[in-house]
């Protein structure tokens, strides 16, 4: 049972705190900035509950409604395709012109705005800018990048940071998981708790992270080692998304019981669709930098504990990782970089 509007915003109380003070005299447009998974989404729910029915209580129709994502006044949009489009943008503006169905306000919740096509925020501009006095806009997005500064300086900033490890692990122990996978995921989910949950459920995270720990040690200057240890590494990413596509399969079961009750008009298939693409590049993209991150701290440890022969050798590596890391960041080929990447760092002898 929900005992708080707020109990989804995990280690974000300085947020919190912000928004209970603007629902006090809010103003027409948010952004709520900060990385993925740290409960922003969450954030801008429990804030439009608090914004529509003037109260922090769950136990209210209209709070649980907006809590559960089903409130007619608030417009949860998700981008369509690689960007936000002008086409999108124009939908935006259209829907924010409408009436509120249920009260005076509307709320509408714009997601990942930091992919926002130029056209498409010129577009968007006015509307943010000056809404119509029922309309409240609620953005989210990862970072403020050059096409939404103009955007951004029109709105409130909220701002949310990494989730603390420790919070991530406390509240996947009070999700129901063993104190020891809890501390497992959230070590490795990076400040990032939806993916920590998804880690959480993955029975091989604790080898995989071996496995890329392990590699200096493999290392032996020959180029069929590396060869072989790219493809276990890559074998073990692939296996890495088992967990996801089964979540996958489980919306798209629930999503067809909804086509049969209420028909396909309006069903959201083809957005639930490229959502779970998306899903699926960036959760192998982050096993392979977090499995790159595990890779330069067994670096960095044999640098620490002055176990190496050249330790400027290893701070190279250490170097060339992170512009790795870095690389990954541009869809390049996994395989060929990896395999750049481990023939060029030295070999640690354990």
């Amino acid at each position: 049972m929900t005992t708080s509007i707020w109990e989804d915003v995990v280690g974000q109380q300085v947020a919190i705190e912000r928004l209970k003070r603007a629902a006090l005299a809010p103003v027409h447009a948010y952004l709520f900035v900060g990385p993925a998974g740290s409960t922003k989404w969450q954030a801008a729910r429990a804030f439009a509950a608090l914004l529509l029915a003037g109260t922090d209580d769950p136990s209210r129709r209209d709070v649980g409604l907006v809590l559960r994502g089903e409130h007619p006044d608030v417009k949860e949009i998700e981008r369509v395709g690689p960007a936000i489009s002008k086409d999108q943008a124009d939908d935006i503006v259209r829907t924010a012109s409408l009436a509120p169905s249920e009260g005076e306000r509307k709320v509408m919740i714009l997601d990942e705005f930091h992919l926002l096509r130029a056209d498409a925020a010129s577009r968007l501009l006015k509307t943010i800018e000056e809404p119509p006095d029922s309309t409240t806009f609620l953005i989210l997005a990862d970072f403020v990048p050059q096409d939404l500064i103009t955007i951004s300086s029109r709105c409130a900033q909220i701002d949310f940071r990494l989730v603390d490890e420790q919070h991530v692990a406390d509240r996947l122990v009070i999700e129901g998981v063993d104190p020891e996978t809890a501390a497992e995921a959230a070590a490795a989910a990076g400040g990032n708790l939806d993916r920590a949950r998804l880690l959480a459920t993955d029975p091989e995270l604790a080898a995989r992270r071996r496995a890329f720990f392990e590699v200096p040690q493999q290392l032996d200057g020959n180029g069929a080692t590396v060869m072989r240890l790219v493809g276990e590494l890559l074998g073990r990413i692939e296996a890495a998304a088992v967990p996801l596509a089964a979540r996958h399969e489980l919306e798209v079961v629930a999503m067809h019981e909804r086509i049969a009750r209420y028909g396909e008009r309006g069903s959201g298939k083809k957005a639930l669709d490229e959502r779970q693409k998306r899903e699926l590049r960036r959760h192998r993209t982050d096993e392979l930098l977090a499995g790159l991150t595990v890779i330069a701290g067994g670096y960095r440890d044999a640098l620490v504990n002055g176990s190496v022969r050249r330790p400027d050798a290893v701070a190279e590596a250490v170097v060339r990782i992170h512009d790795a890391i870095g690389a990954f960041e541009r869809n390049p080929n996994e395989a060929l970089l990896l395999q750049s990447l481990l023939w060029s760092l030295p070999v640690l002898v354990s």
